[in-house]
């Protein structure tokens, strides 16, 4: 009888990490055989059956596929007449853990008595590779309901919710306050007191007792085994004889990093994507005489003790200024910047704005000029699509994209975020107003989805309120451009005739020299400047 690797979901294929049997071995139906990691998680994958392990047809590094086959079983005659007795188990199940039970192993417990065991996952995270717990709200042994809170966690962006999306007890509590986790980490276990269907693409996911392996027939023996054996299979990129798994050996290869010299912290001296960071991190910090670091890289600056010249005080930055900071030294290093400057002649603009404030007290918006802004950005950027692009990542090509999604600086207690307005091309300027209204609220109240933020396209910073009359906004990378908005003023324009008082806005445009020059920069802003100063080109 054949041990066939189970269903892997959307998973093409897994490596082998462990072997956790040898030929002449008696295992149960729920013994590990071996272990196989994803790029997101690890699993042991069960025997399905009693018996003798007969033959091994894998090693330690292969790829694997759904419905490869592992080894083969000598079953006995007692644990065949039982299971021809037994109710056949739910299929598909998928053991998410990490070899030698970690915090954020996902357990498997099988319906007993008509209950059910359930896994609270972290959910999709988007690019974000990982996020801090900073609040538990759930205990063990407590009764909980679709929509209370579990946990909050927060990412260098923003703060995130995750609620307990089934009726129940919870069992346990997985995290603590400080923890770094990742999508599909195990947050919690919940009992379902009756049985239910656990949401989709949710961060609850129901895990069941492994489907046995059917009994082998005349066409199951006859269908070839896949990676039947190791010179069959293909082998992870990287140094075969470091133990890391397929995620890790990407980043490393990703960042340059030789995983032969990387230490790993992990079971069984495992190379960790946290190894493989401190590795690269730690070249990065190395002292600019250092011999090995590189005669390029930036020279430190000098320590200056300040308690020599009166009374000081230290405060912690938050995690989001700290991120905040790297992201923005990250892209002035990395980005050659341009800063173009113009001004807008918004007045009548503001006229029609102010005749409409009724309206808005009614619908309960705040009509700023910013949605107005927005509206006209779309259309620039429509008529100018290099600035709503992107460099590829080897500096070869520009990427147009063909959607426009809005980014609008938010500045909260914790530091600055930028929500995207999605789809900001498609919404008049009500629907932008309530939009823009609603992603500051949420920022400045740590309410933000994840997905609020990201695949912004072009980004907004107004400083408007603040006053000044231009500044040099830091492009938000992997973006082209960024918009400063001043504070408005009136000043005196000439008109033909004689100078007249009219309401200028100025306006600072910083692109990426790469791939925007300054005849680029210079259509985008006289685009602008004459959408805002006639708006009824927006309805155009």
């Amino acid at each position: 009888m054949n041990i066939v690797l189970p269903s892997l979901g959307d998973i093409d294929e897994v490596e082998v990490t462990e072997i956790c049997v040898a030929v002449g071995d008696v295992v149960g139906a729920e013994d590990s055989v071996i272990v196989i990691e994803s790029d997101k998680a690890s699993m042991e994958v069960p025997a399905g059956h009693q018996g003798t392990v007969t033959k091994l047809h894998i090693s330690v590094g292969d790829m694997l596929s759904e419905g490869a086959v592992i080894g083969s079983l000598s079953e006995s005659e007692e644990a065949t007449t039982a299971e021809s007795a037994a109710e056949p188990a739910p299929q598909d199940a998928r053991v998410e853990s990490e070899p030698e039970q970690s915090p954020n192993d996902a357990i498997v417990a099988a319906p007993a008595g008509g209950q059910q065991t359930v896994q609270i996952l972290v959910p999709d995270l988007g690019d974000i590779e990982q996020v801090e717990v900073i609040e538990v709200a759930g205990q063990p042994g407590t009764v909980v309901s679709p929509g209370d809170l579990l946990v909050v966690l927060e990412s260098d962006k923003a703060s995130m919710e995750i609620p307990i999306e089934v009726s129940g007890m919870l069992l346990e509590i997985n995290v603590a306050v400080g923890d770094q986790v990742s999508a599909g980490s195990l947050l919690a276990l919940a009992r379902l007191d009756a049985p239910q269907q656990p949401p989709t693409e949710t961060a609850a996911q129901l895990e069941t007792a492994p489907q046995p392996v059917p009994s082998a027939s005349p066409a199951t023996e006859a269908k070839p085994p896949q990676d039947s054996s190791p010179s069959q299979s293909r082998r992870s990129g990287g140094d075969a004889t470091v133990y890391a798994g397929p995620a890790t050996r990407r980043l490393a290869r990703e960042i340059g990093v030789p995983l032969k010299q990387v230490l790993g912290s992990g079971n069984r001296g495992r190379v960790t994507k946290d190894d493989v960071k401190a590795w690269a991190k730690a070249k990065l910090n190395q002292p600019a005489n250092s011999p090995s670091s590189s005669s390029s890289a930036l020279p430190a600056l000098p320590e200056v003790d300040f308690t020599k010249f009166g009374s000081v005080e230290e405060v912690p930055l938050s995690r989001i200024q700290k991120q905040v900071a790297a992201n923005m030294h990250r892209s002035w290093v990395n980005i050659p910047h341009v800063t173009q400057h113009a001004q807008a002649d918004i007045d009548d603009m503001e006229l029609f704005r102010q005749s409409m404030k009724a309206e808005a007290q009614t619908r309960g918006v705040k009509l700023s000029p910013l949605p107005f802004i927005i509206k006209a950005v779309c259309h620039a950027l429509a008529a100018h699509p290099k600035l709503n692009g992107s460099v590829s990542a080897d500096g070869e090509n520009l990427v147009f994209k063909h959607y426009i999604n809005v980014g609008i600086a938010v500045d909260t207690p914790e530091g600055l975020v930028v929500p995207v307005l999605r789809g900001a091309d498609q919404l008049g300027i009500w629907a932008l107003a309530e939009k823009a209204q609603e992603l500051a609220e949420k920022a400045r109240t740590k309410k933000l989805a994840l997905d609020d933020l990201s695949g912004g396209t072009f980004t907004i910073s107004s400083l408007g309120a603040l006053g000044g009359t231009g500044f040099t906004p830091i492009i938000n990378a992997r973006e082209v451009a960024i918009l400063g908005v001043g504070q408005s003023g009136v000043q005196p324009v000439w008109r033909g005739e004689g100078f007249e008082p009219r309401l200028q806005l100025p306006l600072s445009l910083s692109y990426d020299h790469r791939v925007i020059n300054g005849t680029d920069g210079g259509h985008f802003m006289v685009t602008l400047a004459e959408l805002l100063g006639d708006i009824r080109l927006l309805t155009l």
